[in-house]
């Protein structure tokens, strides 16, 4: 048999590979910069998202490496734990990714509100942004959320009294005017990469120019693995500690599926199936905790670069791994050269990508719980930190769902004479049960009343016990009579 034969897109799959490749490398070296670990970190990462992950079933086009989406997590356990934990933390929440997907958990990461998850990345852009602000200019950042946005007047005026911060933020800006404007030439440039384009130029300009410009520090590959130890492991019973995974666990799982889900209606190909590929997450996410990498979700952007160049199979995926691997391997040096403040520029980038604009101003329009659930989690997780503002905004969502849930409707018909007819329809649940209890108790006892249960489509058990209390209290013999018509929903329940 022929590779042809074997492999019969081959062809498409290598193109395919070396653009992902070239969008990979960018990316993989500036979220670890930015998380506060090695430089080899994200390649590592990137790596056994290709060769590991890459191998296993569930979505056959969507990669998977270091995601932007963690970044502020990342930095939050290296600065609360130290880096040598953050193995543990990342083995730990690839186990736990495993079993859910082995319990078939998948599918419920998709139930997950739009909102929550969109709130959630919007939030985490903001804090990249204001952190990037400050590493484009070469100074150090504050720790918290808030402390970065609020001390932004700050920084501009230390820059603006520092020629090295000058010419730094230069850089940095500089990269950004590249990504945005890459998309607007000729579109043979296109095939390279904008990241990568301007990356590239960044460094030819600081190389051409000698300009005092911060480099990446590079310890070599097999330097900067650290496999975590049984202090690291026996740290993971730590109140905080569990926390932290728990919330690797929830939002690198959220974001993969979600991704999953959007790279579905890219390609018509096979579609992804959740549990195998939450599992897959989890098996590439414990390879990266042992290897004390940092942790991985699938990433659009390198997703829909893959579908965009042709990708048919998973050989893309895995061979854009080896292409990782070789770069690390062979050419280590070349990351040294690379400034720091042009991975800043790359970073907020992608943070500014991450922030839903236009979604914001769709979604106020037609649904205004949505869009307030989403500014909300945004808010929460620059002004907390990640795990609690993402608990915020699904908190937030499951009351706001409850409340629709409980839409009830309640008229009262009073000719002056006659019976009085009060009617309900939607769902009357306990959370309506006071509005309910207040307008039939000032009906008049006087007169006979029709209560009206037809509309209907829900009655819980509380409403039901409660309504019928009323019945017995208001239409007792020595008053004028309650009669009651019964949906059909109450009819089948219990009495």
């Amino acid at each position: 048999m022929s590779l042809r034969t074997r492999f019969p897109h081959l062809r498409q799959d290598f193109t395919a590979s070396l653009v992902v490749f070239l969008v990979a490398v960018p990316l993989c070296v500036g979220v670890a910069v930015a998380s506060g670990v090695p430089a080899e970190l994200g390649l590592v990462t990137g790596i056994v998202g290709g060769l590991v992950t890459g191998l296993m079933r569930g979505s056959s086009l969507q990669v998977s490496g270091p995601a932007a989406g963690l970044t502020v997590l990342v930095y939050e356990a290296v600065s609360a734990y130290g880096l040598a934990m953050l193995g543990a933390v990342v083995l730990a929440a690839g186990l736990l990714q495993v079993a859910m997907g082995l319990l078939r958990w998948g599918r419920w990461f998709r139930a997950i509100s739009v909102s929550v998850v969109e709130g959630m990345l919007a939030g985490i852009g903001l804090v990249i942004i204001a952190g990037q602000l400050y590493a484009a200019a070469g100074l150090t950042a504050p720790a918290s959320g808030l402390g970065k946005i609020a001390g932004l007047p700050g920084a501009l005026v230390d820059a603006l009294g520092s020629t090295t911060a000058l010419v730094s933020l230069a850089v940095g800006a500089g990269t950004v005017i590249v990504l945005v404007g890459w998309r607007k030439l000729p579109s043979r440039l296109h095939a390279v990469p904008g990241a990568l384009a301007a990356v590239v130029l960044s460094t030819l300009a600081v190389l051409v120019l000698d300009l005092p410009v911060a480099t990446v520090e590079v310890r070599g590959l097999l330097g900067s693995v650290d496999v975590p130890g049984l202090d690291e492991l026996s740290a993971l019973a730590g109140v905080g500690v569990l926390g932290t995974v728990l919330a690797f666990v929830l939002i690198a799982s959220a974001e993969s599926l979600f991704s999953a889900a959007a790279v579905d209606r890219m390609h018509d190909g096979p579609r992804t199936e959740y549990d195998k590929e939450l599992v897959a997450q989890g098996v590439g996410n414990t390879v990266c905790g042992v290897l004390g990498a940092l942790p991985m979700t699938a990433v659009i952007v390198r997703s829909s670069a893959n579908v965009q160049a042709g990708a048919r199979t998973k050989a893309s995926r895995v061979l854009h791994g080896v292409w990782l691997l070789l770069f690390a391997a062979l050419l280590p040096g070349a990351l040294a050269l690379i400034p720091l403040p042009a991975l800043a520029g790359v970073l907020v980038h992608a943070g500014w990508k991450l922030i839903p604009f236009r979604g914001v101003a769709a979604l106020w329009r037609a649904h205004r719980g949505e869009a307030l659930i989403l500014v909300v989690t945004a808010v929460s997780i620059v002004a907390v930190n990640m795990f609690e503002g993402v608990l915020i905004g699904l908190a937030l969502s499951v009351v706001k769902t409850a409340w629709e849930a409980s839409h009830l409707q309640l008229e009262v018909v009073d000719r002056g004479e006659g019976p009085v007819l009060a009617r309900l329809s939607g769902n009357a649940t306990f959370l309506r049960l006071p509005k309910i209890l207040d307008t039939l108790e000032a009906l008049p006892h006087d007169r006979p009343v029709q209560l009206d249960l037809s509309g209907l489509h829900h009655l819980d058990h509380a409403c039901r016990t409660a309504l019928q209390n009323w019945a017995e209290r208001h239409g007792r013999p020595e008053a004028c009579p309650v009669t009651v018509t019964i949906p059909a929903v109450a009819k089948a329940g219990p009495t």
